[in-house]
């Protein structure tokens, strides 16, 4: 009977040694100090694609920061809605603060001779301020040393104040001289300067603008007129 137990437990012996010896085998060290059977995939070191070391966001996440930004006043990108903002009446800018007298010192005057109509100039005006502006009632310009501003037509005043947006313009048009010729005390004049009115008589509006006109001058008489300011170009050279 104890030889029968002492050749089972040699079997049992044997067979544990084998079985060690085969685990040795399959777990060989892979030259990084690690063995191989200790590798579990709960414990992979393979990155997410979504969540890279150092990144701190997915690719998907810096497009959509991009296609959403916008430029800040200072050049740089801001988080936004990815739409254009719009200001004033048709204007592509947003107004930056409350709005303004339209003025010499925020705004940028350009007087054009037109050949059609005849004898007419154009004044434009450009809100370069950062703030929507009022153009109140009529240019009141002055040719040369001229001491008084010419009539306005009143049949051209407009249903609204004209509004500029930051970028966008107004309108006026000249008559400087009867198309027949009937005028009187024609001359030519060289200079001129465009004064900008207040919401009331009592509004100090300060700067005045000073359009270059062409160096051989511009022939007006005493039929000079003006007309209101204008939001269209087309309904300022109407008159």
């Amino acid at each position: 009977m104890s030889s029968v137990r002492t050749s089972r437990t040699r079997l049992l012996t044997t067979a544990a040694a084998l079985a060690v010896g085969a685990l040795s085998l399959t777990a060989c060290d892979d030259g990084s100090g690690v063995r191989a059977e200790d590798a579990s995939p709960s414990t992979s070191s393979t990155a997410s694609p979504s969540a890279s070391p150092g990144s701190g966001s997915s690719s998907q996440d810096d497009a959509k920061t991009g296609a959403d930004a916008k430029p800040t006043a200072n050049g740089t990108a801001a988080p936004g809605n990815g739409k254009t903002g719009t200001g004033g009446s048709g204007g592509s800018h947003k107004s930056g603060g409350k709005a303004v007298t339209c003025q010499g010192s925020n705004t940028k005057t350009v007087a054009a001779p037109l050949n059609r109509p005849v004898n007419h100039m154009l004044l434009t005006v450009t809100n370069t301020g950062d703030s929507n502006c009022y153009l109140y009632t009529y240019p009141a310009v002055q040719f040369g040393e001229a001491q008084s501003v010419p009539p306005v037509i009143e049949a051209s005043k407009p249903q609204a104040v004209v509004t500029l947006a930051p970028g966008e313009s107004g309108y006026a048009s000249v008559n400087l001289s009867a198309a027949d010729g009937s005028g009187k005390n024609g001359h030519t004049v060289k200079s001129l300067t465009v004064h900008f009115q207040g919401r009331t008589a009592d509004e100090d509006v300060p700067s005045a603008a000073h359009p270059s006109l062409p160096a051989k001058g511009v022939y007006v008489d005493d039929s000079l007129k003006v007309t209101y300011w204008q939001q269209s170009m087309d309904t300022a050279i109407d008159w």
